[in-house]
């Protein structure tokens, strides 16, 4: 700004200069009287230049500056428009400062607005998360101290409904324990060499005695033995135990369910598809998103907090990575994820 400041004052300097040379040159034999009449057009000539710099390059900009914080002071920062400064103006750095400034804060306004809009909606969901399986079990258990504890059957039956209510609210805290300490780097990732045909393996036998009720078949694409990938083997192992728990429920009867390795020179890309009824287009980009539920009745019916992609999410993002979805309504879903190649 100092710069520009110089540089407006030489030229005007210059040009006054010029003009009084040009005018005392073409009456340098005159008589006073037309000597005095000379300054004055040279002093009026110079009077213009002044007022017309001072117009256009400063008292413009200026006025600019005024508008712009008077949106500043109103909280209109949704309305600012960037004013282009000519190359001579001293205050165009001025303008630019408070505009870049202006342009922030805005920014900052709607990310919080984004923000506080998530925690409202956060907050609701989880009270009516928290709020079902509460009821459920209160629900039973006054039933059996009304009266129903008398009778045995009555009693096993609703004792165990509870139960089945409370461990579903344990499971909801512990989500949302695992994801609230992801979030804020309280877990660590501990990364080393990992075999990611042997961790599906094992969770392939979480699942077995769940998925052979319902004639669902396991499979390992391929069979390419030892695939070694650089990773929490911990999470990662929760990754694929919530993919495969998401693909098991969503499944039809007599159903698969196939995991497959795509190997690079650098990377590996882990395939959880199954042949179930899908998720419809409108619905894939807000999957992960906690609590999102493509049909929230049928997925109560079938178990699960909503937390479970929104976990997938987080940790797979701490290994600098993301998930993805494919899914084709009634034909099925793919889900994978990549991991650097050891």
């Amino acid at each position: 700004m100092v710069y520009n400041s110089r540089v407006l004052a030489l030229l005007l300097a210059i040009c006054i200069a010029v003009i009084t040379t040009l005018v005392l040159s073409l009456f340098k034999e005159a008589d006073t009287t037309m000597l005095l009449v000379a300054f004055g057009v040279s002093f009026l000539i110079s009077c213009l230049l002044i007022f017309i710099a001072l117009e256009f390059l400063i008292f413009r900009e200026v006025n600019k500056i005024y508008k712009l914080m008077e949106k500043l002071r109103k909280k209109k920062l949704n309305k600012l428009n960037k004013h282009k400064s000519g190359i001579f103006n001293p205050l165009e750095k001025i303008n630019e400062e408070i505009f870049s400034f202006a342009e922030l804060k805005q920014q900052e306004i709607d990310e919080l607005k984004k923000l506080e809009v998530f925690r409202k909606e956060f907050i609701a969901d989880v009270s009516h998360e928290l709020k079902t399986p509460i009821f459920a079990a209160q629900g039973f258990v006054h039933t059996l101290l009304d009266g129903a504890m008398d009778d045995k059957a009555v009693r096993a039956r609703f004792l165990e409904k509870a139960a089945k209510s409370l461990d579903g609210l344990d499971a909801l805290v512990q989500d949302l324990l695992t994801l609230s300490h992801i979030e804020t780097g309280q877990i660590k990732m501990k990364f080393e060499n990992i075999d990611m045909y042997k961790l599906t393996q094992e969770v392939f036998e979480q699942f077995e005695s769940k998925a052979n009720k319902r004639n669902i078949v396991f499979r390992i694409d391929n069979k390419p033995g030892k695939v070694r990938v650089h990773a929490d083997w911990q999470r990662i192992f929760q990754v694929m135990t919530n993919l495969v728990s998401n693909a098991v429920k969503h499944s039809h009867e007599g159903g698969e369910i196939v995991v497959s390795f795509e190997i690079s020179k650098k990377y590996v890309t882990t395939h959880v598809r199954d042949f179930g009824e899908g998720i419809p287009p409108e619905h894939i980009n807000r999957i992960f998103e906690r609590f999102y539920r493509v049909d929230k009745s049928r997925s109560r019916e079938k178990g699960g907090t909503g937390l479970g992609l929104a976990i997938v999410k987080h940790i797979l993002e701490n290994h600098h990575t993301v998930a993805e979805a494919q899914s084709t309504p009634g034909k099925g879903s793919d889900f994978s994820f990549r991991l650097p190649r050891v």
